[in-house]
């Protein structure tokens, strides 16, 4: 597998005869409403609440590839400053000043680092697609650690806003990790 060549993402082979227009847009608003879903399932444990946002993030990477991962979390992000009540504690313009908003920014990057190695044939195989699922999490820990320093400072930033989401994100991954290899799989099959 050529590693250099872009191939298409799972959605374009499940969904490739609807109108590319209409479907990217449908995709990216799906993707956004979906991570705002996932952000209502959350625990809250401090400044930053467990939630079911980075599956959606991964998701949206690994399904619809770089660029309309990138615009769904950039849509998500864009509705929540907009006034729309879907970050994980509200929404407007002043969750700017959010613990939590340095991972929202992360989100976008992550999802188009997964995407990007989706499109080189990462999301086939467990291995590397688990890979691709982690160092994207790494992006968003990064801009979201940078951002929550500024609120907890740095001698509690790693216990307050990264151990006690490892485990779960960890289990996310192994499980879209899994999951879209398999897919991948189904397909071929039904195809051939």
């Amino acid at each position: 597998m050529n590693s250099q060549i872009s191939q298409p993402v799972f959605i374009d082979v499940v969904l490739p005869k609807i109108d590319s227009r209409v479907k990217n847009i449908a995709l990216v608003l799906s993707f956004a409403i979906i991570t705002a879903l996932c952000s209502k399932l959350s625990l809250e444990i401090g400044p930053i609440p467990v939630t079911m946002q980075t599956f959606a993030v991964v998701l949206a990477g690994v399904l619809l590839g770089s660029k309309r991962g990138a615009l769904s979390q950039v849509a998500y992000l864009a509705g929540g400053l907009a006034g729309i009540p879907w970050f994980s504690r509200g929404g407007g313009l002043v969750y700017i000043l959010s613990p939590t908003f340095g991972y929202i920014i992360g989100f976008v990057v992550a999802a188009y680092i997964i995407g990007r190695l989706a499109e080189k044939g990462w999301d086939r195989k467990i291995k590397t697609s688990i890979l691709a699922m982690f160092v994207g999490n790494v992006f968003l820990y990064f801009f979201g650690l940078v951002w929550l320093a500024q609120f907890v400072g740095t001698e509690v930033l790693l216990a307050v806003g990264l151990y006690p989401f490892i485990i779960g994100d960890l289990l996310k991954i192994l499980l879209a990790g899994l999951a879209l290899p398999l897919g991948w799989k189904l397909i071929n099959r039904i195809k051939h």
